[in-house]
């Protein structure tokens, strides 16, 4: 099989967009290409701020790959047309199968992250130092391993906010890099829930990967009412690093799963849309702890409000 590989170059800002139009029409998981500078003989790297960023997706290519292609050039002049941000021209080129299998590959290096975190690919090569903790990742196109400021930013809240026999709810958990983190900081059970079957079984392997099945428990399914009902206040740390509008439309849940003293860890939050995610968690009565940002991004830390 061959595959068409769509590429936009993008202002940071509209990765978001990017991605999720480009999730909309494509299967096989979303590649985010940050500009680089790689260090340490080309195993580790620096993320360059500001500049733009390359996002991939990939189509197989079986007859009805056109249609996909052409929405997606559409669905981009429709973003330009916008003109909040910069969104570049949609890009295509023909990989082969075997290609197409490593090419996501290439665009993810070690990463330390907080005091004490290195993410280490799967792939790649790593000897952690004294005190470090090492999680080993596959992360498969469609996840994260930290390179996104989302993940760095959550990766360091569940760093300094993890203490040893913890209960942990991660909610879209996707290659389970927060739960794996969370157990490997003491954690005594992390429960991963993401409604992606793809993901599911991708945060399932990276948890036995890192020796961590009997600690992280990788489930498939929703935050709803009656899951919430189910988990009432059983929560130390509740993180959940997914978009703005959802983390809105499940602040409820969120608030009903945390402990009496625990804390909430969101992320996937851009500038403008921060309302869409703070207004529904403030009324769900909970209040602002910190705030964390890289660029227009953030990431906010909540707890129950004191009546």
């Amino acid at each position: 099989m061959h595959w068409l590989e769509l590429t936009v170059q993008t202002h940071p800002e509209a990765v978001e967009s990017v991605s999720e139009l480009l999730s909309r029409y494509t299967s096989n998981g979303i590649a985010i290409e940050q500009p680089i500078e790689l260090i340490d003989e080309g195993q580790e790297y620096r993320v360059l701020t500001g500049r733009p960023v390359q996002v991939h997706a990939y189509l197989p290519i079986d007859g009805n790959e056109e249609e996909g292609r052409q929405r997606i050039a559409e669905g981009l002049w429709h973003l330009r047309s916008l003109g909040e941000h910069f969104v570049g021209e949609l890009q295509t080129r023909i990989v082969k199968d075997e290609d197409w299998a490593n090419a996501w590959k290439d665009y993810y290096f070690v990463t330390h992250i907080g005091k004490r975190l290195v993410i280490r690919p799967s792939w790649r090569e790593y000897t952690p130092k004294d005190g470090e903790v090492m999680i080993t990742l596959d992360p498969g196109m469609a996840f994260g391993t930290g390179l996104h400021p989302t993940t760095h930013m959550c990766l360091e809240q569940v760093e300094l906010r993890t203490q040893a026999g913890m209960r942990v709810l991660d909610v879209g958990t996707g290659s389970g890099i927060l739960a794996i983190a969370a157990a490997r900081l003491g954690a005594a059970h992390v429960y991963a829930i993401d409604n992606s079957s793809v993901a599911a079984e991708s945060a399932r392997a990276n948890a036995e990967m890192n020796d961590l099945s009997d600690k992280v428990e990788v489930v498939l399914g929703i935050l709803d009412e009656q899951e919430a009902t189910r988990m009432a206040g059983q929560y130390d740390l509740v993180v959940a690093n997914i978009i703005a509008h959802i983390i809105g439309s499940i602040a409820p849940q969120l608030a009903q799963v945390l402990a009496p003293t625990g804390l909430l860890v969101v992320s996937g939050i851009i500038e403008a849309r921060r309302q869409d995610a703070e207004g529904p968690l403030l009324a769900a009565g909970l209040e602002l702890v910190e705030e964390q940002h890289i660029d227009d991004w953030f990431a906010l830390v909540y707890r129950k409000r004191v009546a």
